[in-house]
C-alpha cells in the first residue's frame, strides 16, 4: 500500500520533489519584470538629463549670438570705466543691444575667473560678434586709440595741454615725465628736460596712458627721424647733438617755407662762427610766452628785445641754454645740412609775406627792413 501510495504521489506531482520544483519555477517567472522596470526608470532619467543638457546648451548658444539689431557692418563705441564691475559692464552692453544676455556675460567671466581683468578705456565694438568674443575683447586691453597730431615747433607746455584735452595724459604728469632723470639718462639727453626731443607727429595713444610711456615714445620717434637725417649721429657726443637740436628749435620757429630752413641755418652758423649774437626774434617770443607767461605777440617792439633772459639772443652771445621748441624734420635737416652761403641777416619780405629776405651786409638788411616797415607799394 505504501509503495503504491508513493507511486501515486510521484505521478500526481504532490510529493516533496514536485513541491520544490513548483516554488522554484514561480520565483524565476517573477524576476524579469522587476529588472525591466528598473531599466525603464534609468532610461527615462538619462533621457531627461540629456534633454535638459541639450536645452541648456541650445539656450547658451542662442544667448551667445549677437542681437539682430547689431549687424556685422555696424559699430558702436563703448567705454569701460575704471573700477567698473562686471555686472555693470554686462548690463550696459545688454541695454545698448550689444549682447543678448548680461547674465551670460557674467557667467562667462566667472567661469574664466576674469571678473577683475576688464580693462578700462574706450573700445569700438563691431557688430556680428558673440558675447564670448566681446568678453575676450574687453579683457584684452585692445582699446580704441585716440589720434592726436602734435604740430611742429610746439613747446612742452602746449603739448601737455593738447594731450590732456584729448584725454591721453594729465598735463602736469606729462610735464614731470619730460623732466624724469631716468628718461633723460636713458636717452643720453644732457639737459633738465626733453624739450627739443619730443618729435612732432601724429600719434595714436590709449586714453589715460602712462605719461612716461608717452614721452618715451615721442623721444624714440625723434631718434628714429634723426638717424635718417644724420647717418653720422653715432659719431656725435650727446652735447654736440644737443647744440644742433637747440639750433633746429630756433630755425623751426623762424622759417616759413621749407627751402628757407637750410638758408637760416647758414646765417646762424655764420654768426656763431664769427662770435656774433644770433638775434633771433623767436627766442624773444619764447621768453615772453614760456618764461613770462604772456600771450603770443603779433609783433615785437625794440623794448621787447631788451628783456632779460639767458634765452634772449639779442642780449646774449652763442646759443640759448636749451631748445625753445620741438623741431620737425625740416628744421632738423636744415641744422644738420645747412646751405653754404655768405648771408648774415634775414627779415620778412612784408607783413603778410610767406618768405624772408636774406642779406649779405648790414646795409642791405636795413634796406630790406625799411621796405618791410613801409609795407608793399601799391
Amino acid at each position: 500500500m505504501q509503495e503504491n501510495q508513493r507511486r501515486a504521489d510521484r505521478n500526481s506531482g504532490t510529493g516533496k520533489g514536485a513541491s520544490k520544483s513548483t516554488r522554484t519555477g514561480t520565483n524565476n517567472a517573477d524576476s524579469p519584470p522587476r529588472v525591466r522596470h528598473i531599466g525603464r526608470v534609468v532610461a527615462v532619467f538619462v533621457a531627461v538629463v540629456l534633454l535638459g543638457a541639450a536645452a541648456t546648451a541650445a539656450t547658451i548658444a542662442y544667448l551667445n549670438t549677437p542681437p539682430r539689431g547689431f549687424a556685422a557692418e555696424d559699430s558702436r563705441p563703448f567705454r569701460v570705466e575704471r573700477g567698473e564691475s562686471v555686472a555693470s559692464i554686462a548690463q550696459r552692453l545688454e541695454d545698448q543691444g550689444v549682447i543678448r544676455s548680461a547674465r551670460l556675460l557674467r557667467l562667462i567671466s566667472v567661469a574664466r575667473t576674469t571678473q577683475n581683468r576688464f580693462q578700462s578705456g574706450n573700445y569700438l565694438l563691431t557688430g556680428g560678434i558673440s558675447a564670448l568674443e566681446i568678453h575676450d575683447y574687453l579683457i584684452s586691453g585692445r582699446q580704441q586709440l585716440v589720434r592726436v597730431t602734435v604740430p611742429e615747433g610746439w613747446t612742452i607746455r602746449r603739448m601737455a595741454a593738447q594731450l590732456e584735452a584729448a584725454g591721453i595724459v594729465d598735463a602736469d604728469r606729462f610735464k614731470r615725465a619730460t623732466q624724469s632723470r631716468e628718461l633723460l639718462a636713458r636717452f643720453d639727453i644732457p639737459a633738465d628736460s626733453a624739450q627739443g626731443y619730443l618729435y612732432p607727429d601724429t600719434y595714436y595713444f590709449q586714453e589715460d596712458y602712462p605719461a612716461e610711456q608717452v614721452v618715451a615714445h615721442m623721444i624714440e620717434t625723434f631718434f628714429g627721424v634723426i638717424r635718417d637725417i644724420a647717418p653720422e649721429l653715432d659719431a656725435l657726443s650727446p652735447e654736440e647733438l644737443h647744440e644742433q637740436v637747440i639750433l633746429a628749435s630756433i630755425i623751426e620757429r623762424e622759417y616759413i617755407t621749407p627751402d628757407e630752413a637750410p638758408l637760416m641755418a647758414s646765417v646762424f652758423y655764420n654768426r656763431l662762427n664769427a662770435g656774433m649774437r644770433l638775434e633771433s626774434c623767436a627766442t624773444v617770443v619764447y621768453v615772453m610766452t614760456e618764461e613770462e607767461g604772456l600771450s603770443h605777440p603779433s609783433r615785437l617792439f625794440y623794448r621787447d628785445l631788451e628783456r632779460e633772459s639767458p634765452y634772449n639772443t639779442y642780449r646774449n652771445s652763442g646759443l640759448p641754454p636749451g631748445p625753445i621748441s620741438n623741431p620737425g624734420r625740416t628744421a632738423l635737416s636744415g641744422a644738420f645740412h645747412p646751405a653754404d652761403t655768405d648771408y648774415w641777416f634775414f627779415v620778412l619780405q612784408g607783413e603778410n609775406a610767406d618768405r624772408h629776405h636774406f642779406s649779405r651786409s648790414y646795409q642791405e638788411h636795413n634796406q630790406a627792413t625799411v621796405l618791410y616797415l613801409r609795407g608793399p607799394r601799391s
